[in-house]
């Protein structure tokens, strides 16, 4: 199997994980909080942040593929997702469930066009900063396993 079939096979598993687990979710886990130094971020804000975060990173991963050019040596995470947290604030979580499925395919399909030689092509990733698409796609599912550490803190 490719390295190309690896990283989809896994972030189709990753993904079919926490969409089960998010599809399993109560109304009172939905809005627990688990962040809550400065913009307090429920379950279903973390869930939208899966969504608009993946989705944004695919667009520049396409873009450093096609340009070499990655993310500005100026750009704001935090800026970032407070923008996006505005963008999805009244999407109830099954809205956001069936984002994240779709964004998830998207990923996959984008990840399985790719030739095993874009691995290795190399832009500024927002947060590892100049790394290879090999890295940036498994930050993909990483990324998620960070926030869903956190999350089981307060899903009890």
């Amino acid at each position: 199997m490719s390295e190309l079939n690896d990283l989809a096979d896994k972030l189709k598993s990753e993904g079919e994980k926490f969409f089960a687990i998010f599809a399993g979710l109560t109304d009172e886990q939905w809005n627990a909080e688990v962040y809550t130094e400065g913009e307090t971020w429920t379950i279903r804000n973390v869930l939208a942040h899966f969504v608009t975060s993946e989705r944004g990173l695919v667009k520049l991963f396409e873009r450093i593929r096609l340009t070499g050019e990655g993310s500005p040596d100026d750009f704001s995470i935090d800026r970032y997702n407070a923008s996006q947290h505005r963008k999805t604030h009244d999407l109830a979580p099954q809205e956001l469930l069936e984002q994240y499925k779709a964004v998830r395919a998207d990923s996959i399909a984008w990840t399985l066009s790719l030739a095993d030689s874009d691995l290795e092509i190399q832009g500024r990733h927002p947060f590892l900063g100049m790394t290879t698409l090999r890295e940036m796609i498994k930050m993909l599912y990483l990324h998620n396993q960070i926030h869903y550490r956190d999350m089981k803190k307060v899903m009890k």
